[in-house]
């Protein structure tokens, strides 16, 4: 199975997990519930995608470089 995948899957629940504190409603115009919902889940899966890679880009280049 691809790593990169794997850790799409763990990272998503911690970006949603980490949205969570924030409150955005007075971002958002009066009954735009869809809008705002899509938007949240944008940038949830954003950020697990920058983190995931970030992850992975940190353990293969961690193995290039010995001390």
């Amino acid at each position: 199975m691809n790593v990169k995948l794997i850790l799409y899957v763990l990272t998503t629940p911690l970006a949603i997990f980490a949205l969570d504190s924030i409150k955005i409603n007075n971002v958002f115009k009066v009954n735009r519930v869809f809008q705002a919902r899509l938007l949240y889940l944008m940038v949830s899966m954003s950020l697990a995608y920058l983190f995931a890679n970030f992850l992975y880009d940190f353990v293969i280049n961690s193995q290039i470089v010995k001390f």
